[in-house]
């Protein structure tokens, strides 16, 4: 215990308490600090137990059910008086709205992307409170976004040519001229409160008059497309604005709106080092001294939180407008706990370390006097993996506490409720309940939330090939029935319906094709990964205005709660051995590639190659959902415990090979013995016991035991 010191009856790790005491904790003294957490953690820890022992109990009761109904067809009233019988389906409430307050206009009323990022990254963090703004011209030249691409080692005219034309047009469709094209502007001009653009020496102004928002000092023009803004950069002296006729450098976009700084599923957080460095970024946002140092190209930069940009409205009054998205932070669920505080010798729940600690950090933020995260005096949490309502509300009294030790009005927190587990999505409604006066996001996310489907039904039969889920009925019914619970409890205009990631940042082409279905679903912001992907994003919610998609939607039927009660299952189907060890090794490269730079590296989010080397955003969610799916397999036969096996050591050699340029790298083979090889089979094979198909108790073991090896040297 040399490490640790005495607070409260509580053991808390030095670097923990220094960091708290002297730099975290605001208006509150450490004495307070710790007696309200010692408080907290002696009321509620068995309370968390509680609830997790529930998870567990349900969980035996549906497995039994489906051994017992095993030789016939799953007969779905039959199912749903089950659930409701042992509690797991509960009463719709009653109809309610909503009733939060003091919500950002970026989460209450604009539809705009959402970034997710590793807070433990201080460079990534950085980039992603950074990307309120994007070129678009950048965007546009450096990705398939048109195809082709620049030729040379310098500008590129003919992509660039491209590119300036994809924009112009893009500009015809958001915020046109009136009668002309913005391809043939010769000049613009703000003259007497009003826009004009030249074109064949006439002057013309927009379409919508309204859309006009404001210019700066350097000449640029601010146009509003759904509440989001545009920049029209003037620089006739640019490398590109010298060859415009207007002298438009650069189409800047308003991009991701908000950002979720991530302490979850995107990073690599096993002890209290670990947790104390994520705390310690967390704090950087909020009280704005994050900053960070690395070489590019040669060249020594350091990376820092913009400013507010300020321009001046149609009648020349001076606007402050933010500069970065508003940030959110995204706390652990309740089933890990932490070596951070010790309770009676016992780790203590990670869930509450979070809530309290990254709460105090944001107190800084209210603090602040320009510069702020949240102008209306809020702080943002996202709490994953919840399992219900009760989890919900006692998240909410979780929250609620945590305000009360720090000095703060009740519901300055407010709470974002990630529906991706199969309790919640067949319940949501009355989760929103549970937290209404908080409630400010809710979203649906397809990797875990198929991970805990076929967790959920393991015992149920095998279940179809994951590249089938996205067509499968319960699939449907989840998406869109978020959207029917969001809007039925009143979140339009008070919060945020989301949907989730874009899971290849390299193929922007085909993410402009296809994301655009997000705003069409009533989704006011969506997950991507990357700033580049959160400017094209944004193009999405110039061309599409979904408040009037989400009163449309309000006339729709719900979704029926039996097609999510339906378990995606192969039934008498037969696959193929062929497109069995298709799926075996695909999923095994998968795992492989992603949980040895996990445990050997602590990289908790990156670009992982596939078995065919294409780049794939990688995280415990999309883990989750292939060592489920290889031990539902496995238990039903459709694979044998050799096959696995024998691809996992043939998987090997292909994710050795594709980290072979890493010099931090540690190849598997040909031991097939170290912490990384080890969690990865033993997510596949012990994956049917593991709570709720969870992957960190697993990850965290490897971890902290890869972390040992590197100590000893």
């Amino acid at each position: 215990m040399n490490g640790y010191v005495e607070r409260h009856g509580l053991m808390v790790t030095k670097a923990l308490a220094q960091l708290l005491e002297t730099r975290i904790l605001k208006d509150v003294s450490a004495d307070v600090f710790w007696s309200g957490y010692a408080a907290l953690l002696s009321d509620l820890a068995p309370r968390n137990a509680a609830l997790l022992a529930r998870r567990d109990q349900l969980q035996t009761s549906i497995d039994n059910w489906h051994l017992a109904n095993k030789s016939k067809p799953i007969n779905g009233e039959a199912y749903s008086a089950f659930l409701t019988e042992i509690g797991y389906l509960v009463p719709e409430p009653a109809p309610f709205t909503i009733t939060t307050a003091n919500v950002d206009p970026e989460l209450a009323l604009i539809a705009g992307p959402q970034l997710v990022v590793p807070v433990m990254n201080a460079r990534f963090a950085l980039n992603a409170a950074n990307a309120r703004w994007g070129s678009l011209y950048d965007a546009l030249y450096g990705t398939d976004a048109i195809p082709g691409g620049a030729s040379g080692s310098g500008y590129d005219p003919m992509r660039g040519a491209e590119v300036i034309g994809w924009a112009r047009a893009h500009l015809d469709a958001v915020v046109p001229l009136d009668g002309a094209s913005w391809a043939d502007v010769q000049a613009l001009n703000t003259i007497e409160g009003k826009f004009l653009a030249t074109v064949d020496g006439r002057e013309i102004g927009l379409a919508i008059p309204a859309q006009f928002a404001g210019y700066n000092a350097a000449g640029s023009v601010f146009l509003r497309a759904n509440g989001l803004l545009i920049e029209i950069v003037i620089d006739p002296n640019s490398l590109i604005g010298r060859n415009d006729a207007a002298g438009i450098a650069d189409i800047r976009l308003e991009s991701a709106l908000t950002a979720i700084q991530d302490c979850e599923d995107s990073i690599a957080a096993v002890d209290a080092e670990d947790k104390c460095a994520v705390y310690e970024n967390w704090l950087g946002l909020m009280d704005g001294t994050l900053n960070e140092t690395f070489e590019k190209g040669g060249t020594t930069m350091t990376r820092r939180l913009n400013d507010d940009i300020e321009y001046f409205d149609p009648q020349g009054k001076p606007v402050t407008h933010p500069g970065r998205a508003v940030l959110l932070v995204r706390n652990v669920g309740h089933l890990m706990t932490t070596d951070a505080v010790l309770l009676d010798g016992e780790e203590t729940p990670e869930g509450m370390l979070d809530a309290a600690v990254t709460v105090a950090a944001a107190m800084h933020d209210l603090a602040r006097d320009s510069n702020r995260n949240s102008r209306t005096g809020s702080i943002y949490v996202v709490k994953p993996k919840m399992h219900g309502p009760d989890e919900v509300a006692f998240a909410n009294e979780l929250y609620g506490r945590v305000e009360d030790i720090l000095g703060l009005p009740r519901n300055t927190v407010k709470l974002g409720v990630m529906d991706e587990e199969r309790r919640t999505s067949a319940n949501l409604l009355a989760c929103i309940a549970a937290v209404r006066e908080r409630c400010v996001f809710i979203n649906t996310g397809f990797l875990d939330r198929t991970g805990d489907e076929i967790h959920t039904s393991m015992q149920a039969g095998p279940v179809i090939p994951k590249g089938e889920m996205q067509g499968s009925a319960w699939l449907q019914a989840y998406e869109t029935g978020n959207v029917d619970a969001g809007l039925a409890a009143g979140m339009q205009g008070k919060g945020q319906i989301g949907k989730g990631m874009w899971a290849k940042p390299d193929a922007m082409a085909e993410m402009l094709e296809d994301k655009i279905g997000h705003p069409r679903a009533g989704a006011n912001t969506a997950w991507v990964p990357s700033p580049t992907a959160a400017t094209l994003h944004a193009t999405h919610y110039h061309r599409v205005n979904v408040r009037a998609v989400q009163d449309e939607l309000k006339l729709r039927p719900r979704a029926p709660l039996a097609d999510l009660l339906r378990p995606p299952l192969l039934g008498g189907r037969n696959l193929s051995q062929e497109q069995v060890l298709r799926e075996i090794d695909n999923s095994c490269q998968s795992i492989l590639g992603y949980v040895v730079r996990w445990v050997d590296q602590g990289i908790g989010c990156s670009k992982v190659p596939d078995i065919n080397d294409f780049a794939l955003m990688e995280d415990r969610a999309t883990l989750r959902i292939s060592s489920q799916y290889l031990a539902n397999w496995l238990m039903h036969g459709i694979c044998s415990r050799d096959q696995i096996e024998d691809s996992l050591r043939r998987m090997v050699a292909k994710v050795d090979a594709q980290n072979a340029d890493d010099p931090n790298y540690t190849p598997m083979a040909p031991g097939y013995d170290g912490p990384a090889f080890e969690a990865a089979r033993d997510l596949i094979l012990r994956g049917a016991v593991q709570p709720s198909g969870y992957t960190e108790p697993l990850l965290h073991a490897a971890r902290r035991k890869a972390k040992a090896l590197t100590a000893k040297g």
